[in-house]
């Protein structure tokens, strides 16, 4: 296989948001044998478009929900990492699926629809942390907690609000949790001016082993490769 055809592979294997790319979430695995299983509820009356996280064997007693544009992530250890987009912000939080209280489907169905919020649980986040998108472009320090510190980086792509036209609409925020660092790639090629960022956004991104360049999904345009930058456009694979 070419190399365009094997990056191309990788970023449509990459975890995208809920709901859409729910079945490239991670595998989950707790101590022992358990093993935890997503389930996509499609049109479910009160539970639409919901993923939920349940023991292998128990559909109906999920332990976690995920509303749109939360991204799973594996943690070492029996642990989960979950990002989502909130307010100004990206919160991270780490989840150990084996300790989590499992709940009923009648006791979130409505929930979300009432609700602005992208996850629920009975049991709350071993830890959390939030990284702002208003930055500028740059490397910033950041305080994560030690549930992350297996984590060597998440490629975590988001909105940009640039004030004019051809000002970038999106970014990448690269984190790196065990260094305690963020780095914030504004991505000068999607602007108001050269694309309807409202249809054209990021959906999800990845490292390419052999080169390091970051690539990536453009929603209704294709699959891309950035500059060694990680901020300009290579080519569309």
């Amino acid at each position: 296989m070419t190399l365009p055809g094997q990056l191309n592979r990788l970023v449509k294997s990459t975890t995208g948001p809920a709901p859409w790319f729910w079945e490239t979430f991670p595998e989950v695995r707790g101590s022992g044998s358990r093993r935890y299983r997503w389930r996509f509820h499609e049109k479910q009356e009160g539970l639409s478009f919901l993923v939920t996280l349940h023991e292998e064997g128990e559909p109906e007693l999920p332990r976690l929900a995920l509303n749109t544009y939360c991204r799973p992530f594996p943690i070492e250890d029996g642990k989960l990492g979950v990002w989502w987009p909130e307010a100004r912000a990206l919160r991270f939080a780490c989840f150990e699926p084996d300790r989590m209280q499992a709940f009923s489907l009648e006791e979130i169905a409505g929930w979300f629809a009432a609700s602005s919020e992208r996850i629920y649980a009975t049991t709350p986040a071993q830890a959390e942390f939030d990284v702002s998108t208003e930055l500028e472009a740059g490397t910033y320090a950041l305080d994560v907690p030690l549930s992350f510190l297996a984590v060597d980086e998440v490629l975590a792509p988001c909105n940009y609000n640039g004030l004019a036209a051809n000002d970038p609409s999106f970014a990448i925020q690269v984190v790196y949790p065990q260094a305690g660092l963020v780095e914030v790639l504004p991505q000068n090629w999607i602007t108001r001016e050269s694309y309807d960022v409202a249809n054209h956004w990021i959906t999800r991104v990845a490292r390419a082993p052999e080169t390091h360049r970051i690539v990536g999904e453009l929603s209704r345009a294709g699959v891309f490769e950035l500059e060694e930058n990680g901020r300009d456009f290579s080519r569309w694979l």
